[in-house]
């Protein structure tokens, strides 16, 4: 039986192989674990359909690998199951396995045709800048190479036939075109000349290590460079504009400092502020609907539902943000739940693709690292962002029937990020007000 790419998620068209959790030669139970999958969503596990022994990996780690594509052969005969997996020379495992590199006299490709423009800002796979690197194709050639995957991406195939094509230099297409008519004898001149000029730029990345002693050159993860370029581009789309509101949450942390304990001893989980904050986002977009929206060219999308999304620390420094949906329509023991049950599982790198999928708004709580305030920086296609900073004790002017006192009262900053595009400061400043009127207004005879 032929193991698939799996699809992970209704926008995702691909995927990274990180690991091979099992070997060729090892027997494989239905549903176990056989390797672990990298998306540009979430990471994880890919499960076997079939009882067998893993007969051949037909990916190589690292690989970017196309939904429903073989990824291995699972032999399922139970009579056969002690046969030998077939030889991997004869044009099998090892030729897929293996990023080749096809010497330009042995194989017919016809060279790459630059694009008209730069792609510049265009993603690339892990794979294609690792044959990058070692090819020597420098990154403006690549800007250049036209790509035939999703939303113009270069694939593995394209790369490899430009290389196989004798990298001509792409950059300077649009100048070289004058002599793409050339006499035949003169056609492998460039087949040879530019691997050297690629030379020195193969040797580049060995010059980056380059810095002094009191300094240490770590690489991005692949999560951190995911989460760089997402940011990149949310600041570039959307022009941010940021509101800042002071709440009082006194009662609200009377009332969790009286039913934590006995949460803890009934759901063995933590009663945090959490939920409630997100209770109140929940019927503030009730109130200002025109906050859970997204755009799209000259339209603004309307959403009926309210999925909100929580930034969850990893312990690897990065940063994810898994969703609950429908939030509106859970209660208070609801959405505590729910949000500790993902940030768990969030931690232990066991989330799904559909929990990081239809987030209409955001929550990030910056007062968990004892930060007061913050301007977070919105999630794409989303409009707005709250960043909800640490509650501090502050001395306050108190209004009684008897006359204004002095007391010690809990505050808190809100700060509500929102793209101008389509939110104005009126709607914006109103929108993030409404919340924490409903902080305020908290009933402290809620029960939980």
């Amino acid at each position: 039986m032929e193991m698939t790419m799996p699809k992970m998620g209704e926008s995702i068209m691909e995927g990274t192989v990180l690991k091979w959790l099992k070997q060729v030669g090892d027997a494989i139970e239905q549903d176990e674990s056989v390797l672990e999958v990298a998306t540009d969503k979430v990471d994880t596990e890919v499960p076997a359909l079939h009882a067998g022994i893993l007969q051949q990996i037909l990916v190589e780690e690292g690989q970017v690998v196309a939904v429903g594509a073989p990824i291995a052969v699972i032999e399922t005969d139970a009579a056969n199951a002690g046969a030998p997996a077939p030889a991997a020379s004869d044009n099998g495992a090892a030729a897929a396995t293996q990023v080749p590199h096809v010497p330009a006299a042995e194989t017919a490709a016809p060279a790459a045709q630059a694009t008209a423009q730069p792609q510049a800002g265009r993603f690339y796979s892990p794979l294609v800048l690792s044959i990058a690197r070692e090819e020597g194709i420098s990154m403006g050639d690549l800007e250049y190479l036209p790509g035939t995957g999703s939303e113009g991406r270069v694939t593995k195939k394209d790369i490899l036939d430009y290389v196989a094509g004798g990298k001509q230099p792409l950059a300077a297409a649009p100048s070289a075109q004058p002599q793409a008519a050339a006499p035949a004898a003169s056609a492998p001149t460039p087949v040879v000349q530019p691997a050297k000029a690629a030379a020195p730029a193969a040797a580049a990345p060995k010059a980056v290590p380059s810095i002094s002693g009191g300094q240490e050159l770590i690489e991005m993860d692949r999560m951190r460079k995911m989460i760089a370029q997402r940011m990149v581009d949310s600041k570039r789309i959307s022009p941010h504009v940021t509101s800042f509101v002071e709440a009082d949450v006194t009662d609200i942390v009377n009332w969790r400092n009286k039913h934590k304990d006995a949460y803890k001893k009934r759901e063995g989980e933590n009663l945090t502020f959490t939920p409630i904050f997100i209770q109140a986002i929940a019927r503030a977009i009730q109130d200002f609907p025109l906050i859970n929206v997204s755009i799209d060219g000259d339209y603004i999308i309307k959403k009926r539902d309210i999925n909100i999304g929580v930034a969850v620390a990893l312990p690897s420094g990065n940063l994810i943000v898994p969703v609950i949906h429908n939030a509106d329509q859970l209660n208070l023991n609801g959405l505590s739940k729910k949000m500790n049950d993902l940030a768990n599982r969030a931690r232990a790198n066991k989330l799904k693709p559909e929990d990081l999928e239809g987030g209409t708004y955001t929550v990030s709580n910056v007062g968990s690292f004892g930060n007061v305030m913050g301007t977070p920086i919105i999630m794409q296609p989303q409009v707005a962002i709250m960043a909800v900073g640490a509650i501090k004790k502050k001395p306050a002017v108190i209004e009684t029937p008897q006359g204004d006192l002095i007391g010690v009262r809990h505050f808190m900053f809100l700060s509500h990020s929102y793209d101008h595009r389509v939110v104005d400061g009126s709607l914006g400043g109103m929108f993030v007000r409404r919340v924490a009127d409903y902080l305020e207004q908290f009933d402290p005879n809620t029960s939980i």
